[in-house]
């Protein structure tokens, strides 16, 4: 007998052991491997039982055999939309989203009834960053079976993601109607309310999602804690904190954001631990995809380096306000800077500035993470400078797909990344000793003076009367523009003690929501301070907000997360401001900005010691004015606010960055020289 007839005799004999024994796991194993030796496609009931194998071998954990045993059953029955669902269950498990969503989109060609497939495809294009396909998706999904509780989350989570938080709340609340009791729908509706800015409303859903139960309950603990402390809500916060913290600690939670844990308190060691778990969980999907420049070694043909900052706030946002002169102010014979947003177009004057500060300015807000690193890596960016970190709409897929061949972090995010794929963090000797090397996932690359650049074309409008500002016309005034999640009771309780000790003083802090404004002045009141002592700055345009700062004696800084940016305009608009010098990054900021500034001696070393020379100061009108005069007569020449020198030093950062990849070495901490050069 030839093998072609002994492969056709064992095919008919397996199809006979079928009929009698359909589930026959090894007459089926032998009448593929038969059919596929003579090249010969099953039967459509064959194909099915193919497929249904392979999902079986999937649920064992045997992926390869089940991807070969999928596609094989596709190439005898193509046109069946339930072997590419299967095949974009397996390729979605993998990690493999693109190939999934293809095999969703086309199962939901072929079945057009089935909302499962269109449900699915939506889910994995809104992974993918594809929030118009996904939209799209989901929407038919949600038309064929309404009562699809996926469907509608997905759906809601893509209306938020794109800004569309109206829309979101409405699909969340359909969902809760729909099924009450399923935590994930009251957490999705507490982050659309948050970021609506109903801080209040969000809260209620938080605890329900809570009470309801998560599979990580971390990610909606710290959202939790974060309002509560947005609103000054003091009352069992304490108890959250710590179970936020034993979370972390224990390794018992992904989702818990590092931004939110920096204001914790934990120490470096473990918001190292919260990032680097966080970042896993981000980019599991993307982390697995093959790296797009990593290993390219050459530069462009004029021979200067290729410089792109990856961000969302190119526009009225704190980082755009620290950047802007350093764009333009980079030396263009040593690099070429692309600005890359995907953040929202304002059309402010902020963005109309950076956008003409830049040698090219690209928008991939509309384009999927992967087509974004796509366009990145196209443009032949060398060093990649993420500005976004962990903070609120961050898309840390992109810089997790590889774009360029060296990539950092600065300046958006105070901390470790914890992801393997970002090479250096760009501190300085103060935010980030090399001894706290251990504490960072990056290389710590140290700038001479300071990490954080400023821009001296900030205009300080006038300065209004007290009267204006509804301060006492005398008297001590402490302020604090830091938002008020910064204000922990423990601070309270030593400005408290401060008013007490200072007649005729008053604290002056930044106006955000009502309910904080409240709950602080009952908090005075509750520590025998009159509350008409605690007075609220509202929001203003910049240049009025500079402009008040004269106003104040003394800004009182926050512990354990610092004030940055808000620091800096403190100090560019000749306020001193005391601060204490912590553990992590978040905590040494200040410290850093007024070493810069040429006064250290407003660095504490404790809380204690900060009450201290807080009360000092106040009693001492004469040091506050000597410190102003300080401030004044040395901010054209502190290091804090030069900014050609800044954007020498960093130049000379990335292009020891690329000698040391275009080596062949692996990334490495190093020290910039301090080279007092200030080219034009």
């Amino acid at each position: 007998m030839s093998e072609a007839a002994a492969h056709r005799a064992a095919i008919d004999a397996h199809r006979r052991t079928l009929v009698r024994d359909p589930e026959n796991a090894a007459a089926l194993a032998g009448l593929f491997r038969a059919l596929d030796a003579l090249g010969c496609k099953g039967t459509p009931e064959e194909a099915v039982a193919r497929s249904n194998r392979a999902e079986g071998l999937r649920r064992a954990g045997r992926l390869e055999e089940a991807e070969a045993e999928h596609r094989a059953a596709l190439r005898w029955l193509p046109r069946f939309g339930g072997i590419h669902f299967n095949l974009g269950v397996l390729l979605h498990g993998c990690g493999r989203l693109a190939e999934a969503a293809a095999c969703y989109v086309e199962a939901a060609r072929l079945m057009p009834s089935f909302a499962a497939a269109n449900a699915n495809a939506g889910a994995v294009l809104k992974d993918l960053g594809r929030l118009a396909e996904a939209e799209r998706a989901l929407r038919a999904a949600v038309r064929t079976d309404p009562a699809l509780l996926a469907a509608r989350l997905n759906l809601g989570a893509v209306l938020r993601d794109g800004g569309r938080l109206r829309e979101a709340t409405a699909a969340f609340r359909t969902a809760i109607a729909l099924a009450p009791g399923v935590a994930e729908s009251h957490a999705n509706l507490a982050l659309a309310l948050k970021e609506s800015g109903d801080a209040p409303g969000s809260i209620p859903a938080f605890e329900r999602a809570l009470v309801l139960g998560l599979p990580d309950a971390g990610g909606v603990l710290a959202q939790l804690v974060q309002q509560r402390r947005h609103l000054a809500r003091w009352d069992g916060l304490a108890e959250r904190s710590a179970a936020l913290r034993d979370l972390v600690r224990r390794g018992a939670s992904q989702q818990v954001q590092p931004w939110i844990f920096l204001s914790e308190g934990a120490g470096p060691a473990q918001e190292r631990a919260c990032a680097e778990r966080y970042s896993a969980w981000r980019t599991r999907s993307a982390s697995r995809a093959p790296a797009l420049q990593e290993g390219r070694r050459t530069l462009a043909a004029d021979g200067r380096l290729r410089v792109g900052y990856l961000s969302a706030d190119y526009h009225e946002h704190a980082t755009a306000v620290l950047i802007a002169e350093l764009i333009e102010r980079h030396d263009r014979g040593r690099v070429h800077v692309t600005g890359i947003s995907y953040g929202p177009d304002d059309g402010g004057p902020m963005r109309r500035r950076l956008a003409a500060g830049f040698d090219r300015f690209m928008d991939v807000a509309a384009l999927s993470h992967a087509d974004a690193a796509r366009r990145i890596a196209a443009d032949g960016i060398d060093v990649l400078v993420d500005l976004k970190g962990h903070t609120q709409g961050a898309r840390l897929e992109i810089m997790a797909l590889r774009p360029a061949p060296v990539q950092a972090q600065w300046l958006g995010y105070p901390g470790t990344m914890g992801a393997p794929f970002i090479d250096y963090v760009i501190a300085d000797p103060v935010v980030a000793p090399f001894d706290q090397q251990p504490h960072y996932c990056e290389r710590i690359v140290h700038l001479p003076r300071v990490y954080q650049p400023n821009d001296r074309r900030r205009a300080i409008a006038d300065r209004p009367t007290r009267a204006d500002c509804g301060l006492p016309a005398d008297g001590f005034v402490a302020a604090c523009f830091n938002t008020a999640y910064k204000i922990t009771p423990d601070l309270f309780a030593v400005w408290m003690r401060l008013l007490h000790a200072i007649p005729g003083s008053v604290l002056w802090l930044l106006e955000s929501h009502p309910e904080a404004a409240a709950n602080l002045r009952r908090e005075a009141a509750a520590r025998g301070v009159d509350p008409a002592r605690l007075v609220f700055a509202p929001k203003a345009p910049l240049p009025e907000h500079l402009g008040r700062h004269g106003l104040a004696d003394l800004f009182l800084d926050t512990l354990p997360y610092n004030a940055h940016t808000t620091a800096s305009d403190a100090l560019w608009a000749g306020l001193p401001l005391l601060t204490v010098r912590g553990e992590g990054f978040a905590a040494r900021v200040a410290a850093s900005l007024l070493d810069a500034a040429g006064l250290p001696e407003l660095v504490c070393g404790s809380l204690a010691e900060y009450e201290a020379a807080a009360l000092r100061l106040a009693r001492s009108p004469d040091k506050v004015a000597a410190l102003k005069a300080r401030l004044a007569a040395g901010r054209s020449s502190s290091a804090l606010f030069d900014t050609d020198r800044f954007a020498r030093a960093l130049e000379r950062a990335f292009e020891t960055m690329w000698t040391i990849h275009a080596s062949g070495q692996p990334p490495r901490g190093f020290a910039v020289p301090d080279e007092l050069d200030s080219a034009p």
